[in-house]
């Protein structure tokens, strides 16, 4: 990939990354402005003091408490350390799925323009020529075809063998960068499995403390900590594993172009055994 070429994608990762933050950013703060909690609504009228029906005339009557939005509810129940866990989790799993899509594109690993002119190069017998033109592509077809003219002078064995070590590094440069996005996928529901055992263990806690039968209510925050910790850790996941996945098969289907596609430009230089210089 050219430099120009990187430069833009890395300004359009960051920006695609900014406008993602600033989606959940304001998801957050309409969730901090909800209003107040239902449950704890009704287990303060629960709580009042009944009142007489000559205190509260007819016509004002108290209004229906307010019930909280679901967005309020659930960042209510994750808390500040589980939201800033998943939501570092998910700004860095959108930025790895952008990068990676940018990566395995076809024409940053098998360009067709490079192949029909590094083609066009032998035939005319234009070798070096070929090999400048490979060398300066950054490219992994590039890189694979430089490897290999720069050892044709050693012979046709050892330029095979060069671009198959060549090929061996950077299929391993894409596949630990691919790797990020599966821990991402280990990771989120491993949190969503400690937010349980934490609600869990807040709700009895609740029942072992309580001289007397608790409230439900007073057993529904931990439980709801529990299940929205899980739930988000597998919305998070879940994903994750679907595109490490296929992006992986992807980017072994192009690898083995890379190497079909090396090994048939070179296949003309099959019988050369090597004069000392490259041809």
């Amino acid at each position: 990939m050219s430099p120009s070429r990187f430069v833009f994608t890395k300004a359009l990762l960051w920006s695609l990354t900014a406008l993602a933050m600033f989606g959940l950013a304001t998801i957050c703060v309409s969730a901090v402005l909800a209003p107040t909690a239902a449950v704890a609504q009704d287990e303060d009228v629960v709580d009042e003091e009944p009142v007489a029906e000559e205190a509260v005339p007819a016509d004002e009557g108290s209004a229906p408490p307010k019930r909280q939005s679901y967005l309020g509810w659930m960042f209510g129940a994750l808390g500040i350390r589980y939201t800033i866990a998943f939501l570092a989790l998910s700004f860095t799993l959108v930025a790895l799925l952008i990068m990676n899509l940018l990566t395995a594109r076809r024409d940053n690993i098998v360009p067709a323009h490079l192949e029909e002119t590094f083609a066009a190069h032998l035939d005319n017998k234009q070798y070096q020529e070929a090999f400048e033109l490979a060398k300066n592509d950054e490219s992994f077809l590039g890189q694979v075809l430089a490897a290999g003219m720069s050892k044709l002078s050693q012979g046709y064995d050892h330029a095979i063998e060069a671009m198959q070590e060549v090929g061996e590094e950077e299929n391993m440069k894409l596949e630990h960068r691919l790797s990020y996005i599966a821990l991402i996928g280990s990771i989120a529901p491993m949190v969503g499995l400690l937010g349980t055992v934490d609600g869990m263990i807040a709700s009895f806690s609740v029942i072992a403390n309580s001289a007397t039968q608790p409230k439900p209510s007073e057993l529904a925050a931990g439980i709801a900590t529990a299940l929205f910790t899980t739930l988000v850790g597998l919305v998070i996941a879940i994903p994750a594993i679907g595109f490490y996945n296929i992006m992986k098969n992807r980017i072994s289907r192009l690898v083995l172009e890379v190497g079909i596609v090396s090994e048939d430009l070179l296949s003309r230089f099959q019988n050369f055994t090597g004069q000392g210089k490259q041809p």
